[in-house]
This record gives C-alpha cells, sequence and structure tokens, in this order.
C-alpha cells in the first residue's frame, strides 16, 4: 500500500515542479513590479509628471508639486494595489490558459479511446504518467474487443461447422430409414446393420443437437451451487464405468487411484460434469490400447486431482486457451471427437465457482488435467 501511495506521489512530481515554478515566477514578477513601481512613481516619473502639469495646465510648479503630492505621493498605497491586482490578474490568466491547456490535451487524447483510434496517445512530459495509464487503457480496450471478436467468430464457425456436422447424420438415418421403408422384406440380417447404423446416427444428431443446446444457454446461466458431502472414490468409479462403452473399441482403461473413504465438499452434480468433461477429452485424444490414470490426493487444504493420459501433446500456443469458449482442439471437426468446444470451458467455470483451479500440462506423450479444489 505504501508503495502505491509514493508511486502515485512520484506520477505528479512533474507536473507539480512546473506549476510551483510558474508560481514562484508569479511571485517574484509582482514583488519586482512593486519595487519599480514606487520607484518609478517617486522618481524622474514623479518629475515628469510635475512637468506635465506645470506645461499642460499652467500651474506653478509648487501647485503642481502639492498636486502631485495629494494626487500621488499620498496615494501610492492604493495605486501599488491596483496595479499589482492588474498584473496578478493578467498573470492569473495567462497561467490558467498555461494549466488548463493540460485538461485539453487529455480530452483530445481522450477522444481517440472514444473513436478506437489506432494512434498511439501522447501528452506533454509533465503527463507522462497519465500518457502510459490512458495508453494502457486502450491497449486493454483493443485487447478485449479483439478477444470478443475472435470468440464470436469462434462461435459463429462452431455453429456453422455444427450445422454441416447434424446435416450428415441426418442424410443418413433419411437414407437408411427410406432403404428400410421401400425393402419391407429387406433379409433380417441386413435390416438389423441398416437399424443399428441408423440408431448411431440418431444418437450422435441428438449429441450435436444437445451441443447447440450448450452454445444458447452457456452465456445465460448463473451457476449456482448445491453443495454437499461426495464420496469422490465412487464418483469417479462410477464414470469410469460408464464411459466402458467408448473405451472398449480401442481397447483403452480407465485406472482410477484414489484413497478409499476420500471426501470432497461441493456440488456433486456439477463437478461430476467437470470430471465427465475432462474424461471424454482424454479418452478421445489418447492412443489405442493405452491407459487414462485418474489420481487424488491432499495437498494442504485442497483436494487435488489429475487425469493422465497419453497421447499427442497438445501445442503450447493452445494450451493458454483450451479452456476458452468454443475451442476446438481438432480444427479439422472430427464426427467421432470434434464438439462444440464448451466441455472444457464449461468445466472451468463450475471449478471457479468452487474456488478452485484447473489448468493443464502438455509434455511429449502425456497429458495431464489438473483440478484443484478447496476440501470446504
Amino acid at each position: 500500500m505504501k508503495g502505491k501511495r509514493d508511486k502515485r506521489r512520484n506520477d505528479y512530481t512533474k507536473l507539480k515542479g512546473k506549476v510551483f515554478f510558474q508560481m514562484i515566477l508569479i511571485t517574484a514578477a509582482a514583488a519586482v513590479t512593486v519595487y519599480l513601481l514606487r520607484h518609478i512613481l517617486r522618481g524622474q516619473i514623479g518629475n515628469r509628471i510635475v512637468r506635465y502639469l506645470v506645461n499642460a495646465f499652467h500651474f506653478e510648479n509648487s501647485d503642481a508639486q502639492e498636486i502631485y503630492q495629494l494626487v500621488i505621493r499620498n496615494n501610492m498605497e492604493m495605486i501599488l494595489f491596483v496595479v499589482i491586482l492588474i498584473f496578478l490578474a493578467v498573470l492569473f490568466r495567462f497561467s490558467l490558459s498555461w494549466f488548463t491547456r493540460y485538461f485539453d490535451e487529455i480530452s483530445t487524447e481522450m477522444d481517440k479511446l472514444a473513436e478506437e483510434s489506432h494512434e498511439e496517445i501522447t501528452l506533454s512530459p509533465e503527463l507522462d504518467f497519465m500518457e502510459n495509464k490512458l495508453n494502457q487503457i486502450k491497449n486493454n480496450l483493443e485487447k478485449q474487443k479483439k478477444a470478443a471478436l475472435d470468440a464470436e467468430q469462434r462461435k459463429n464457425d462452431l455453429v456453422v461447422y455444427l450445422a454441416h456436422d447434424i446435416k450428415t447424420p441426418l442424410t443418413s438415418v433419411i437414407g437408411y430409414l427410406s432403404l428400410l421403408d421401400e425393402a419391407p422384406d429387406m433379409p433380417p440380417e441386413q435390416k438389423a446393420k441398416y437399424v443399428g447404423i441408423t440408431l448411431e446416427k440418431a444418437y450422435r444428431l441428438e449429441q450435436l443437437i444437445n451441443e447447440f443446446f450448450e452454445i444458447t444457454r452457456f452465456n445465460l446461466q448463473t451457476i449456482a451451487l448445491n453443495k454437499g458431502k461426495i464420496n469422490l472414490l465412487f464418483m469417479l468409479q462410477q464414470m469410469a464405468d460408464e464411459f466402458y462403452p467408448m473405451l472398449t473399441p480401442q481397447k483403452k482403461q480407465v485406472s482410477v487411484n484414489v484413497p478409499d473413504g476420500f471426501t470432497l465438499w461441493g456440488d456433486a452434480d456439477k463437478l461430476a460434469r467437470v470430471f465427465n468433461n475432462i474424461l471424454k477429452n482424454a479418452i478421445a485424444y489418447s492412443y489405442e490400447n493405452s491407459i487414462i490414470d485418474i489420481s487424488a490426493e491432499q495437498q494442504d487444504k485442497n483436494i487435488v486431482i489429475t487425469f493422465t493420459n497419453q497421447g499427442n501433446p497438445i501445442p503450447r500456443e493452445k494450451l493458454e486457451t483450451i479452456f476458452e469458449k468454443f475451442f476446438r482442439l481438432d480444427t479439422s471437426r472430427s464426427t467421432n471427437t470434434g464438439g462444440a468446444g464448451l466441455g472444457l470451458a464449461i468445466a472451468k467455470e463450475i471449478v471457479n465457482a468452487h474456488g478452485g483451479n484447473i489448468f493443464v500440462q502438455s509434455y511429449t506423450e502425456k497429458t495431464v488435467f489438473t483440478v484443484v479444489l478447496p476440501q470446504k
């Protein structure tokens, strides 16, 4: 806190120094003016005033001297006071114009923020601290705008991809149902094959429709937690069993290594969704005949759960964006593994709502997703 106060004071040092120097100049100028006026009015200027009265109005020299004494010498303080007031008013007006030009500069440069100009904000050297802050704000606004545009573009691209993906299974469903309708005497084996393919495509179609639903509601829902005590081992084992049909075709396995009786405090339904999304991602991108390891341990006051799979590494540049909305690692939008790109983004939102953290590390042939949750 003290460092921030010192920095704030230092920010204004140049400006305060210049203002102080300006005030010193004004004070010095006023003092010099008073000194000069006193000597001028009492010296040659006084004699000239007397001669002017004699020559212009034909006064006697003694009468002119007396008039000068009564009007000027006796009212010297008042005359000086009026002259100084006029002088100070002129100097103050000049100083005010000098000072307010800083506000004009700031106002002009603020227009660049409002107009979203690409020009850098430049101010006088005395306002370099303000210049730095305004440029920082400008850069942050540009980054936020770019991020919003990128997110919107990813969302639009995703909608196009999903529309394309939906059309593919729908075409298959219609095609195979048409064949079944046109050939009622089709051999049972062939009919069973067509029904199986149709059912598989219908399930895929349902999955894609559900993903469309996720897109529409993702930004509208507020995550409300209904916390309770969770048996972590039971939850993860049950989830691994549910993924058995996805694991078997590629001879993959899930190994759950969690101490018996390990408990977690949180929203069971929403955390199950977090673990489900991470495991689904691990299955989609792991090698055949590989084992996906799920482990948990206590570190200080946190529970740390890791999902480790063997597979191609995630590119370094994508590690930072993998938890963003509508991000898809498989840009080729594979029909089998491609999703709406919301699974990990939703997982991050849920973990953050629990006061935890989620991150990923990727090595040559290993990727580790880590979820850190407070024990209570």
